[in-house]
Parts: structure tokens; C-alpha cells; sequence
């Protein structure tokens, strides 16, 4: 059974080996007896901590003083934090100038594993909605971003989503997969997606995917309303800003449409 750390409650191990991140992040090349030392830990403890971390890529050790340092594992790790600080950098005063033009609410969403996992939300002073989805999953059956992802992810993974059973969450929720594929097909021609009450009655939204400079569908910004305000019959009105606004924070992101010389 794992120790915990009485006085915060958290898991002893896990605390030395940020520790050991942290001490590495400042000392650099260190041998195993220096990090002992530093954590007020056995000589053994350190180099098990150590051993570990190396195995995950989160240290490097040299093979001519054994002496360890941070690896290049951490890079991946923040590489992906930097890809959502960056979209929401981008999208930020993005979403505002659309929010309000739309008098709606506009949200960016990211994929997380089957999720689409809402990462920004702008409210309109006129929007119709209140509540706060930041950091809410939502899922891609049945809302604007999901439907943009689930024809953009890979296609082993978007077939086992769709193998499994979907849930319905209202009458008008797609839960027929081959339905759904016929929806999707209509997503991917159209480069956008409009949902009608599919998620919650009364709740509509239009999205369309934000792509980085490999031209990779990374996010989704939507605009959400109550349905009589966004009814099918006017969806290019609503649509269209998405759009726009979605190449835009793409084009922030360094992602350059065909024909598109590069800003100088």
C-alpha cells in the first residue's frame, strides 16, 4: 500500500519525485547521493526514485559520470500543455468579438481520449445561457465539436466509438451508427457541424474545427443558443461567423490554407 504524506494528504512517492524533478530543474547534473541529500532520504530510496524516472524518460542519465539530469520525456509532457495555452491564447479575444456578435455563448473544445473536453467559454452579455462548461467533457455523438472530431480522429478509433452503444440524450440525439456515419459524411463535406436539441432540449450550436500549422484538427469553436434563436432554417447566419472565426484562430496558430502565402 502506497504512503501518504500525513500532512497533505498526498502520495509520499509521487511528492520525492517531483522533488527530484524540481531539484534537477535547478541544479542540473546531479549524482544520486546530492539528491539523497536534498530529499532527507536513504542513498537506495534516491536511486530507485531516480531509476524510475529515467525508465519514463522524465531523466536522463550519463553514461560516463552517472550523474543524472532532466530528459526530454518532460518535453513531450509540456508540449501538449503549450498546445491548449497556446489555442486559448489565440481563441481568447477571438471568441469575445464573436461572442458578442452572435449575442451567444462560444466555447473551444479540445479531444480528451473519448471526450470532447470544453477548455475555453466566452459568455455574451445578451446570451440566453449562464452556466460555466469549462473543463465539463461532453460527448462527441451528440454536440457540434464531438461530430468535427469524430471525423478528424483516426479511424480505428472513431470505429470503436461507434461500436459501442451511444447514449441518448434527448429524441433528437444520433445514436444509430449508421445514421451517425451519414451525419458525419455531411460534417466532413460541409467543414462545419450543426446540432438541434441533440445534447439537451431547447440547446443548439454550430462548430467548426481549428487546425494547426500541420493543418491538424486540434479544436473546435462552437456557438451555443437556446434553439429558437439558432433554428435550422438560419443556420449559415450563425455559420458563418464560426467559421471565420475557427480560420482565424487557425491562422494564429501558424496553419496556412492552400494558396495562403505566409504573413510576413
Amino acid at each position: 500500500m502506497e504512503a501518504t504524506d500525513r500532512k497533505g494528504g498526498g502520495v509520499q512517492s509521487v511528492d520525492r519525485a517531483i522533488t527530484v524533478l524540481e531539484f534537477l530543474a535547478n541544479r542540473g547534473w546531479s549524482r544520486v547521493t546530492e539528491v539523497a541529500n536534498e530529499l532527507n532520504i536513504h542513498k537506495s530510496t534516491a536511486y530507485r526514485l531516480l531509476t524510475t524516472l529515467r525508465d519514463r524518460g522524465m531523466v536522463e542519465q550519463s553514461a560516463v559520470t552517472e550523474k543524472y539530469r532532466l530528459g526530454f520525456g518532460l518535453v513531450l509532457l509540456a508540449s501538449a500543455v503549450t498546445a491548449d495555452l497556446d489555442v486559448v491564447r489565440c481563441a481568447r479575444p477571438i471568441c469575445e468579438r464573436l461572442s458578442e456578435q452572435t449575442r451567444e455563448t462560444v466555447t473551444v473544445a479540445m479531444l480528451e481520449g473519448d471526450d470532447a473536453v470544453i477548455i475555453h467559454q466566452t459568455i455574451s452579455r445578451s446570451s440566453a445561457l449562464s452556466a460555466d462548461w469549462t473543463g465539463v467533457h461532453t460527448p462527441l455523438h451528440a454536440t457540434a465539436s464531438g461530430k468535427l472530431f469524430l471525423v478528424h480522429m483516426p479511424e480505428d478509433q472513431r470505429r470503436r466509438i461507434l461500436r459501442r452503444p451511444l447514449e441518448r440524450f434527448t429524441e433528437h440525439t444520433v445514436v444509430d451508427p449508421a445514421n451517425l456515419e451519414d451525419k458525419l459524411r455531411e460534417v466532413l463535406r460541409d467543414d462545419y457541424a450543426f446540432t438541434v436539441e441533440e445534447l439537451e432540449i431547447g440547446l443548439s450550436a454550430a462548430g467548426a474545427p481549428i487546425r494547426d500549422a500541420n493543418g491538424s484538427v486540434v479544436a473546435a469553436v462552437s456557438v451555443s443558443g437556446p434553439s429558437f434563436r439558432l433554428p435550422v432554417e438560419s443556420a449559415e447566419e450563425v455559420v458563418a461567423p464560426v467559421r471565420e472565426a475557427a480560420a482565424e484562430i487557425s491562422q494564429c496558430l501558424g496553419f496556412r490554407s492552400r494558396g495562403e502565402s505566409p504573413a510576413r
